[in-house]
């Protein structure tokens, strides 16, 4: 009997262009979901509690639960696991560096970039903001300028785009 490789989705896009929820209808289908975000928050807790990290500790845990994640990834390709990569894969560095990860364990990569226009971003980002949970993440527009202007978009990388609705 052949041995059956998984699918690894890495999701790509801006804060707000839908790739949790994309994500989300994935793991409906069988695929496992790894998300920094929500490993971090469980970490932190309620951020009503009064916990705020400074920038340089928070880069620190994220990246701890980068490395562990990625542990993690390998252990569910080794098994034969679709798994969907809920991060933002902002740079083309990082995204090549998943799929030579990805295909060094003869899986297949798909690389999904959710697009949405600053307007969209924004209203689905401020309503986020009243939330709790790992979504709730505060994000105002000094701070999504400076994602849009860090942003690699995917260009002739395989990428399948997926364009949200307008506002």
């Amino acid at each position: 009997m052949e041995e059956r490789l998984g699918t690894v989705v890495l999701m790509c896009g801006l804060p707000g262009a839908g790739k949790t929820t994309y994500a989300r209808q994935l793991v409906r289908r069988g695929y496992v979901r790894l998300s920094i975000d929500e490993v971090v928050w469980r970490r932190l807790g309620r951020r009503d509690a009064g916990l705020v990290l400074a920038a340089e500790a928070y880069d620190r845990l994220k990246e701890e639960v980068r490395r562990e994640q990625r542990r993690e990834l390998v252990e569910l390709m080794l098994a034969g696991r679709d798994v969907v990569v809920d991060y933002s894969f902002w740079s083309r560095a990082a995204r090549d560096d998943y799929k030579a990860l990805v295909e060094s364990h003869g899986c297949r990569w798909e690389l999904v970039h959710l697009k949405a226009d600053r307007a969209t971003l924004e209203r689905r980002l401020g309503r986020r903001s009243d939330e709790d949970g790992a979504d709730c993440v505060t994000v105002d527009r000094a701070l999504l300028d400076r994602y849009l202007a860090q942003f690699e978009a995917p260009e002739g990388e395989g990428e399948q785009v997926v364009v949200q609705p307008s506002a």
